[in-house]
């Protein structure tokens, strides 16, 4: 069951939730970036927001879809949208350029550019995020 925060609408896991309380449009992080990579995280977003409880709340530099705990964050850069995903061991090969303990898991780095980096591989990728407890 979600909650929605008074303050800034965004809906959360549970009350109390911790979380970048303040209003922030999702087209603010897309101005002056490439048709390319709104078409790739439209692409995303469509697929992930679909999933069981799945919520997706909207900062300041990223979007973050959270289940329970964050499991994806997505941040638009200039030429690419950085995708941040989590896993249960490292991951060295590529698409992922970076692989980072954090916790009990690893913290995993994609660079995505258009709707061609996007198919199985990477929501296999999500989806593991996702299934992590």
């Amino acid at each position: 069951m979600s909650w929605t925060c008074p303050n800034c609408d965004r809906e959360l896991p549970w009350e109390d939730y911790r979380h970048y309380c303040q209003r922030v449009d999702l087209d603010t992080l897309f101005e002056g970036r490439s048709p390319d990579l709104v078409l790739a995280f439209d692409k995303i977003l469509a697929e992930v927001s679909d999933w069981p409880k799945v919520l997706v709340g909207v900062t300041p530099n990223c979007i973050v879809f959270t289940c329970r705990v964050g499991f994806l964050i997505i941040r638009p850069m200039k030429k690419w949208l950085d995708i941040k995903f989590y896993s249960a061991g490292e991951h060295k090969e590529r698409p992922v350029i970076k692989s980072i303990a954090a916790g009990k898991k690893f913290a995993n780095h994609i660079r995505v550019t258009s709707l061609d980096d996007i198919g199985p591989a990477l929501f296999k990728y999500i989806r593991e995020s996702y299934a992590l407890k």
